[in-house]
């Protein structure tokens, strides 16, 4: 199936999440989905009477679907004369709908491969540049990208947490992660993307100020490689 979008999600919360099952919840419906599938195959913005008619669609029925998956950010609108001439006499600009540059992810459980791909690919890159191992620049590169989730603002450890995909939950004074937004690659290069993952839990902790918790690797099946753990 040619559904014309590609599924990614990058260092977003809940809410985009949120967004994204709805995004894709549009495209559950069949007329809206064939809609869909005509724009972003046509190589130039649709007009909705263009649409309509290559589907065997009412006009207004075309133009309904194709608002709602521009409401849903799955297509662009954009205005454009036809007509080959400007200025005056030259009637109103058409509205036309474009395959939109938005990604959409959606995951159960929430996985984050998109943060992991980024902060391998960097590691790897300054790596090359400066000699330095490649995963004690993950490392560094995975403290950094914590740090600064931490010091967003808003939310305690635990939102924030829950709003990445951790799930955390309260056992006693820790805090155990039950998902790995990592899972797959956790699986297949333990060592590597467990090292990352800690690191990047122990940047959002010092960002924000928490001295309470360390993270630490307690690996259990079923949960995250890190657990947090009260300070000793």
């Amino acid at each position: 199936m040619a559904m014309g979008f590609t599924l990614v999600f990058v260092d977003q919360p809940k809410e985009a999440q949120d967004a994204a099952v709805s995004a894709v919840a549009a495209l559950d419906e069949p007329t809206r989905k064939r809609l869909y599938e005509h724009v972003v195959r046509r190589p130039g913005p649709v007009s909705r009477d263009e649409a309509a008619a290559a589907l065997g669609l009412a006009r207004q029925t075309a133009a309904f679907h194709l608002d709602r998956l521009a409401d849903e950010s799955l297509l662009d609108v954009v205005y454009e004369r036809r007509s080959g001439r400007a200025g005056p006499g030259a009637g109103r600009p058409a509205k036309l709908y474009r395959r939109s540059a938005t990604q959409v992810y959606v995951s159960l459980p929430e996985r984050h491969y998109e943060i992991a791909g980024r902060l391998l690919a960097q590691a790897v890159d300054e790596s090359e540049a400066t000699g330095e191992p490649a995963r004690t620049v993950l490392h560094r590169r995975a403290q950094e990208l914590g740090d600064r989730l931490g010091k967003q603002d808003g939310p305690g450890v635990v939102d924030l947490l829950e709003r990445y995909g951790f799930e955390p939950r309260r056992e006693g004074d820790a805090i155990v992660l039950v998902n790995c937004p990592f899972h797959t690659l956790a699986r297949e290069h333990t060592e590597t993307v467990c090292g990352m993952n800690l690191h990047l839990l122990r940047g959002v902790l010092e960002g924000m100020g928490e001295t309470r918790l360390e993270a630490c690797l307690a690996p259990d099946p079923g949960r995250c490689c890190v657990r947090l753990e009260p300070t000793a």
